[in-house]
């Protein structure tokens, strides 16, 4: 069995996240994991309580912790967004830093999944990340409140049910969902900034040949270069494609 500390963590807004860190039976643990739980859940659910326990047999540790407004933390579950779970997410990995060492594995759960895609560029300690049915674009949690949307775009506010649960949103929760890019749009831009540089390689290309540079390289070096910078530039027109699509898809009704 696991050896469970409770802890509390102090997130941006000043709210304090219950959290509870799972260690090994030893007590020593060879990494650190930080688990997001899914949309309106808890530390407490059984999926994260059987993970916690899988991967404590293994060494490994695991903090949960329950997100802004729910379970046992403070705060107000309508003042919340995506956002702030990804900052929340972000406040929980800090705090392990402070106390033992810093996540070195990230694990979502269904909306959490899509949180910590977010935010592993935020945790430079993050070496991988593992999501368990996660969407790739946040906005798909809309469909759980889908039949009430119009009452919320109207009043900015609305009592909807999740789960059998009531849980209050607020328009600003919809707009934040929206700003955030989907994971295919985030990756267009890394392509992108990818097939810059690419550019900026074949330019280098053929200003060498134009000086007579590249005769010293064979022909099958020349060709695989080329080859590589042209793959580069047919990955960026779709990457292109992509954002273009996923930005009309945003600015349109």
């Amino acid at each position: 069995m696991p050896n469970s500390e409770r802890l509390t963590i102090t997130n941006a807004e000043g709210h304090a996240l219950a959290a509870r860190l799972d260690l090994p039976a030893s007590g020593k643990s060879t990494a650190t994991a930080l688990f997001a739980h899914c949309f309106t859940c808890s530390k407490d659910l059984h999926a994260v309580r059987r993970i916690s326990d899988g991967l404590t047999e293994k060494g490994i540790a695991v903090l949960s912790f329950d997100f802004t407004g729910l379970g046992q933390s403070e705060g107000a579950f309508e003042d919340t967004s995506f956002s702030s779970s990804v900052a929340d997410l972000v406040a929980a990995a800090n705090h392990l830093a402070e106390i033992r060492e810093a996540p070195c594995l990230l694990i979502g759960h269904s909306l959490g999944g899509a949180a910590v895609l977010a935010a592993a560029e935020q945790i430079p300690s993050a070496q991988a990340v593992v999501t368990i049915g996660a969407p790739s674009d946040p906005e798909h949690v809309r469909h759980l409140f889908m039949d009430d949307e119009a009452d919320i775009e109207r009043d900015g506010i609305a009592r909807v049910s999740i789960g059998g649960r009531p849980f209050t949103i607020r328009k600003q929760f919809l707009d934040d969902l929206r700003n955030h890019g989907t994971m295919a749009e985030r990756i267009a831009v890394r392509l992108m900034i990818v097939a810059a540089l690419s550019c900026c390689a074949l330019v280098g290309l053929l200003l060498a040949g134009a000086f007579g540079l590249l005769d010293a390289m064979s022909t099958g070096a020349t060709a695989a270069v080329f080859g590589f910078v042209t793959l580069i530039f047919a990955m960026s027109f779709t990457a292109f494609a992509s954002l273009f699509s996923g930005f009309a898809r945003r600015a349109g009704p």
